[in-house]
């Protein structure tokens, strides 16, 4: 069950900025036949070659229409994002609401409407932008955290649920990346173009979990060992 990407049809959330920009240019570059950029407003959409489509994907509405319009779609990236942040003792319940609604919520209300498009199309694909964070949590930013995680585990249940149509499901999960989000951090950032063909070659490929950078590979490998391994400050 692997989806090529050369040929696909294959439209993109949130694709006018960051990496979903670079994910449209890497998806033209690489061979697909039409590239669908789902955004907010789609005038910011400035890559040529491509069909900006409004999605806002906190709308059911929107997503609808989106999914009606762009009915030849195969390949669906789910990557519109938020980053509200949300302190685990302190953070507004509006702020955690906002990312859950986008990461979780949006990211399963769009996968939902396109699934029947997908089968009629043949199957396809689905890959959703997680993050390193599904595996780890910072407490000044634990609504985010909890969003990535829950789309995790949103994204296994699709996997699952989705073979049967012939469906592939694949995760996402990178660290620090050159982008707006974090462009106040000193830290070594990726390049989102990287990122974009990196993944796309892992859906190429087949893969479930596609890890991006050497953060995401270190902390999934912290997982199997133990929670010191993650949280250094807990060890006794």
């Amino acid at each position: 069950m692997t989806v090529s990407v050369s040929g696909s049809v294959a439209l993109v959330t949130g694709g006018n900025r960051g990496l979903g920009d670079r994910f449209v240019r890497a998806l033209l570059e690489a061979g697909a036949s039409k590239v669908y950029a789902a955004v907010r407003d789609p005038r910011k959409v400035t890559v040529g070659g491509v069909i900006p489509i409004a999605l806002d994907v906190t709308d059911p509405a929107a997503v609808r229409a989106a999914a009606e319009e762009a009915s030849d779609v195969n390949l669906l990236i789910n990557n519109a994002g938020s980053f509200f942040g949300g302190s685990v003792l302190e953070g507004d319940f509006d702020v955690f609401r906002k990312d859950y609604e986008t990461h979780v919520l949006g990211t399963l209300g769009v996968s939902r409407a396109f699934a029947p498009v997908l089968a009629r199309n043949g199957g396809g694909a689905i890959l959703n932008v997680l993050s390193g964070l599904s595996w780890l949590a910072f407490p000044d930013v634990a609504g985010y955290c909890a969003a990535k995680s829950a789309a995790w585990s949103v994204t296994n249940a699709l996997r699952l649920q989705l073979a049967g149509q012939g469906t592939q499901v694949s995760a996402l999960h990178v660290g620090y990346m050159d982008t707006d989000m974090v462009a106040s951090l000193d830290v070594a950032k990726t390049d989102p173009a990287m990122v974009a063909r990196i993944a796309l070659e892992g859906v190429d490929k087949g893969e479930y979990e596609i890890l991006a950078d050497e953060v995401s590979r270190r902390v999934k490998g912290g997982l199997s060992a133990g929670v010191e391994a993650l949280y250094p400050q807990l060890a006794h």
